[in-house]
């Protein structure tokens, strides 16, 4: 597989953590080169390390379910490039990927405040699809009702319009009726805030303290001390892993109460390792849910294997595996290696009524012949069955999840049908 690591601190950072795909004897000699613009440092440096394995180990299982014939006559590739948790590096990385490399489609970002700029400044403009397992804000999704991101834009995990609701509820069953909020100040943590808020009080909480931070900051003394002056019984932290072990760290060392609510990124092993899970007994948090299917089975075993370090859990990583399957089917369907094809063929591969598939090599396999045999495909990946709105937003469950003993236990389920019921009946 090809990749470019476009900074000196990626290639550091991830020495030894990505390698090459594996030759075959009888595979073809040409590539189809996507782009992927995730963070590879910075905030969220670790999602998109994490995504990355992902996407090679789909790409991986493509590759050899197409053998000889390959994807449209080539093998899968990608391209890498590090957006360093930053918008301006991301667009940058973008606008050399669509406009030098010619890619068709684009693989990111992981944040929110990436993607956000990817796809108002190049992937839409230019006709390029995007495809994010990560980024979660509801922006998104009005920027394809305003026609903003003109059908280009599609993302595998659900909108912070629900999970915020889901946060909320998840909140006054565990008895968290006041809190007081640090949230990072990006548009993923302004809008998570804002749902969760609007869903929380009329629930009836109360929020004591909001406070904002900016990312990658040398200290958050200043940040924790207003959230405490509120003598509040517990902390909802919204943000990423680096600046939560950070703030949750200075939060116990200032004598804050040891309950937490944190959001679907925290979902983390480095998070809980650099807080010490001794400090986080009482932590519970939300995710976007999973529907259990053989794809979630193969990849459990699978990703482990190979990942470098990385399990099936980390945040990130199942998402960005099947939004590297959807697209590797969608080309594989589309025919040729062409941007407004494969946007149309992303819904043709997850669309109820076509036989279903599921992920590796021989789930794909399967795919493959069902496309050359010009027979509907329903891939069914591992966070489950998902299909594309006109926005390129999905629905899905939430998972409710509690650290005990260092280690993330699911309590339960949200069902997207229940969150729906709390907003229905929710003040305007």
């Amino acid at each position: 597989m090809t990749y470019r690591r476009s900074l000196l601190a990626a290639s550091l950072a991830l020495a030894g953590l990505i390698a090459a795909v594996p030759a075959h004897a009888q595979a073809p000699s040409c590539t189809h080169t996507v782009g992927m613009v995730v963070s590879l440092t910075g905030a969220a440096g670790r999602f998109g390390q994490a995504a990355a394995k992902s996407v090679e180990l789909a790409f991986n299982g493509l590759n050899e379910a197409a053998g000889a014939q390959g994807i449209v006559g080539c093998r899968l590739g990608f391209d890498l490039r590090d957006a360093q948790s930053q918008g301006s590096v991301a667009v940058d990385q973008a606008r050399q990927l669509v406009d030098i490399r010619k890619v068709p489609a684009v693989i990111g970002g992981i944040i929110s405040s990436v993607s956000i700029p990817i796809v108002t400044s190049v992937t839409a403009p230019a006709g390029v699809v995007q495809i994010s397992p990560a980024s979660t804000s509801p922006t998104l999704t009005r920027l394809g009702n305003e026609g903003t991101t003109k059908g280009w834009f599609f993302r595998t995990i659900t909108s912070d319009a629900l999970q915020g609701t889901a946060a909320a509820k998840f909140a006054i069953d565990q008895g968290m009726r006041s809190m007081a909020i640090i949230h990072v100040n990006n548009d993923f943590g302004v809008n998570m805030v804002a749902e969760f808020r609007r869903a929380y009080e009329a629930l009836g909480g109360r929020i004591l303290e909001t406070v904002p931070y900016n990312a990658q900051q040398s200290t958050y003394s200043a940040e924790v001390t207003r959230a405490l002056r509120s003598d509040p019984p517990m902390l909802y932290f919204v943000g990423y892993p680096g600046d939560g072990t950070t703030i949750v760290r200075t939060w116990v060392q200032q004598g804050g109460p040891q309950r937490f609510l944190l959001n679907d990124g925290m979902n983390s092993a480095d998070f809980i390792r650099g807080v010490g899970p001794q400090f986080l007994g009482n932590a519970f948090g939300t995710s976007s849910g999973t529907s259990t299917t053989p794809s979630t089975e193969y990849f459990g075993t699978a990703y482990p294997a190979m990942s470098g370090g990385f399990d099936a859990k980390a945040p990130a990583a199942d998402r960005a595996y099947d939004a590297a399957a959807i697209l590797g089917l969608a080309i594989a369907h589309a025919g040729r290696f062409e941007a407004a094809a494969i946007r149309e063929s992303i819904r043709k591969v997850t669309e109820p009524g076509g036989e279903v598939v599921h992920a590796g090599p021989a789930g794909f396999a399967r795919a493959l012949q069902l496309i050359r045999e010009r027979k509907p495909v329903r891939y069914v990946g591992v966070i489950g069955p998902v299909q594309f709105d006109r926005n390129g937003d999905i629905t899905g469950p939430f998972r409710t999840w509690r650290i005990v003993n260092g280690e993330v236990t699911t309590l339960g389920q949200m069902s997207t049908e229940d969150v729906q019921a709390i907003q229905a009946r929710l003040p305007r």
